[in-house]
C-alpha cells in the first residue's frame, strides 16, 4: 500500500485537478506543480511549490524543459526497497515523489482539426510522457494517474484507507503505458505522412477473451474490443447464458445484428434476422415480434435449424415460445422478458443468449478492416443504401411497391455476393424476405439455379400444394414480389430467368455496359425496374 505523502501535478486537460489538490492538500501532501496548473492551484488558493523553486532550475526553452531533471525524476524512480537508491537519493537532495498526476498536450485533437506542422510539434509532450513511463515503471511504490476520471475512485481509497493498494496501482500503470503507447502511435501516424509521405495504420484493441474455437475446432480464436466505441456493436453485448461463444457464433451474430439494424432504419417496426454461415436466410418486418419471428423463419425453415438470431425488440415470452421446440444457437435482443429469459434458459443450457448495449441509431464505426496474410485491408463502412431511385423501364414502378423494394434492396446489402434476394409483404406493411441465392459465382446462378426455386419450395411448405396448384400460387405471389440484385446484370438472360419465375419488379444498381440490353429485356417481358446507381457486393 502506497501513502502519499509528496505529488507532482502537471496536466493539460484541467477537469477535477482543483478537487484530487485540495483533497491531497487537506491530508497534508507536498504538491509540486508546473505552468497552467500552478495557476489554477494558485488562484484556489492551494498550497504547492512551483517546480522552478523545487529543482532551483527556470523551465526553459518556452516551457519545452521544466520536468526533465533527477530532482523530479529520481524521487519518481527510485525504488523504496534499495537501500543504495535511498543512499543516493539522500546524498544529492532528492525527496521521494509518491503520485504523479499528468495527461499530456492534445496532439491528436490539435492535428484532427487542422494545423501547420510547426504547430503539430509544438503539441508533441515530451516531459509528460517521461513523467507517467517513470511513474508507471515504479507502480510498486508510486500511483499515477492520467485520466481524470480515475481521481474520485483514488480519493475513495485514500479517504477509506489511508493509502492506494497495490492493485489500484497496477491497474493505473497499466492505463498509463497503454496511455503513452496511443499518443506515441498518433504521432507516429502523422509525421509518418508528413515527413516521409507514407501511411500508416495502427490499430488498438483491448479485453482481449478466449473464443470457444476459430472457424473450424482446430483453430484457437480470441475476440478483442475496440475502445471508445458508442454506437451498439456485438463485442460489447452481455452474454446471459449458454456456451461460450465461437468465432462463427460472433461472424454469424454480427451479421444478422447489421442488418437488423439497417432495416430498422427504414421504419419504427420490429425486425428479426436469422442467419446461417453468414448470410440472413430469415429475415422479416412487423408489429408483433413472435409473429416477425415466424415469418422471419418461414423464409428458410431447414436453414433456419442451427441458426443465429437476432430482433430490435425485446425478447418476449411469445417469442420465446415459438422456438420451444427449434434448435437455434443463439439469440441475440436489447433486452429479455424475465418469463421469455427462464425459458430459454429451460429450453436448454447451452443456447447462448446475449443483451446488447449501445445506441441503435449510432454509426461512429467509419472503417472496416480484414485482414490477409501479410496485409491489412481498410476500406469506409458501407452505411449508404441508394445514391438514387430511378425507374429505367415503360412499365412504371407503382409507389405502393417502394417500401417493399427498400426492405428487399437492403436485404440484399447485406447477403453475399452474388446476391439475389426475393422479397414478399406478407401482411399490411409487413415484409418477409420469400428466398434468396447468395454466394455464387455468376448472377443468373443465383435467380435460375436458387432464388426461385428456393421461393417455390418455401410456398410448396406453406401451402402443402404441387403442380398446377402451386404453379398458380407461385404466379399470384411472386408477381407482387420485388428481386433485388446487389450489382448490375451483365447479360439480360437474369432478367429472362427472373420473368420466368413470374418476377415483375425488380431493383438493381445498374451500370453494366449492357444495361440498354438489360433495360430492353424488361421492357419486352413487361418488368418495372429501378435503378440505384450504388453497388452492394459483400466478399
Amino acid at each position: 500500500m502506497v501513502a502519499p505523502k509528496r505529488a507532482l501535478l502537471s496536466v493539460f486537460d484541467k477537469r477535477g485537478i482543483t478537487e484530487l489538490a485540495r483533497f491531497l492538500a487537506d491530508r497534508g501532501v507536498e504538491i509540486i506543480s508546473t505552468g497552467g496548473t500552478a495557476s489554477i492551484l494558485d488562484e484556489a488558493n492551494i498550497p504547492f511549490c512551483p517546480i522552478s523553486e523545487y529543482t532551483l532550475y527556470p523551465e526553459l526553452m518556452n516551457g519545452r524543459v521544466k520536468t526533465l531533471h533527477p530532482k523530479i525524476h529520481g524521487g519518481i524512480l527510485a525504488r523504496r526497497d534499495k537501500e543504495h537508491h535511498l543512499k543516493e537519493a539522500a546524498e544529492h537532495g532528492i525527496e521521494l515523489i509518491d503520485l504523479v498526476c499528468v495527461n499530456l498536450y492534445p496532439f491528436e485533437s490539435v492535428v484532427r482539426k487542422g494545423c501547420t506542422l510547426d504547430e503539430a510539434i509544438e503539441n508533441i509532450d515530451i516531459g509528460g510522457p517521461t513523467l507517467i513511463r517513470a511513474a508507471a515503471k515504479n507502480f510498486e511504490a508510486v500511483v499515477v494517474l492520467t485520466d481524470p476520471a480515475d481521481y474520485e475512485p483514488v480519493m475513495k481509497e485514500i479517504e477509506h484507507t489511508g493509502k492506494v493498494s497495490l492493485e489500484t496501482r497496477k491497474r493505473l500503470a497499466v492505463k498509463a503505458f497503454r496511455h503513452t503507447a496511443n499518443y506515441d502511435a498518433k504521432i507516429d501516424t502523422y509525421l509518418s505522412s508528413e515527413l516521409c509521405g507514407e501511411r500508416v495504420l495502427r490499430l488498438m484493441f483491448t479485453q482481449g477473451r478466449v473464443l470457444r474455437y476459430g472457424e473450424n475446432w482446430h483453430q484457437r480464436a480470441e475476440l478483442y474490443v475496440e475502445q471508445d466505441v458508442t454506437e451498439c456493436t456485438l463485442p460489447k453485448a452481455r452474454q446471459l447464458h449458454g456456451k461460450q461463444m465461437s468465432y462463427n457464433n460472433y461472424v454469424d451474430l454480427d451479421c444478422a445484428l447489421q442488418c437488423v439494424r439497417s432495416i430498422a432504419a427504414l421504419a419504427d417496426d420490429a425486425v428479426v434476422a436469422i442467419v446461417k454461415h453468414n448470410n440472413p436466410c430469415g429475415l422479416a418486418t412487423g408489429k408483433r415480434l413472435s409473429e416477425v419471428l415466424q415469418a422471419a423463419w418461414a423464409g428458410d425453415p431447414i436453414s433456419a435449424f442451427g441458426s443465429l438470431i437476432c430482433t430490435n425488440r425485446p425478447f418476449d415470452m411469445e417469442a420465446a415460445a415459438f422456438l420451444k421446440d427449434k434448435f437455434v444457437e443463439a439469440v441475440l435482443a436489447p433486452s429479455f422478458e424475465p418469463d421469455a429469459l427462464n425459458a430459454l434458459k429451460a429450453k436448454s443450457p447451452n443456447i447462448r443468449l446475449l443483451e446488447l448495449e449501445g445506441d441503435w441509431s449510432e454509426l461512429s464505426i467509419e472503417y472496416t478492416y480484414r485482414y490477409i496474410p501479410g496485409g491489412m485491408l481498410r476500406q469506409t463502412r458501407d452505411t449508404e443504401s441508394v445514391a438514387e431511385w430511378r425507374c429505367v423501364s415503360r412499365r412504371q414502378f407503382p409507389e405502393h411497391k417502394v417500401p417493399l423494394a427498400m426492405f428487399s434492396w437492403v436485404a440484399c446489402k447485406h447477403t453475399r455476393s452474388n446476391a439475389i434476394v426475393i422479397a414478399e409483404e406478407y401482411a399490411p406493411h409487413a415484409y418477409r424476405v420469400l428466398s434468396m441465392g447468395a454466394g455464387q459465382p455468376n448472377r443468373v446462378d443465383s435467380i435460375r439455379r436458387l432464388a426461385i426455386p428456393k421461393a417455390y419450395d418455401n410456398l410448396k411448405m406453406a401451402y402443402g400444394l404441387e403442380g398446377e396448384e402451386l404453379e398458380e400460387v407461385a404466379r399470384r405471389v411472386l408477381s407482387e414480389c420485388v428481386l433485388s440484385s446487389d450489382a448490375f446484370f451483365p447479360f439480360a438472360d437474369s432478367i429472362e430467368a427472373a420473368a420466368q419465375g413470374h418476377i415483375q419488379y425488380i431493383v438493381s444498381p445498374g451500370g453494366s455496359i449492357r444495361d440498354d440490353e438489360v433495360i430492353a429485356a424488361a421492357d419486352r417481358l413487361n418488368i418495372a425496374m429501378v435503378f440505384t446507381k450504388m453497388r452492394h457486393f459483400l466478399h
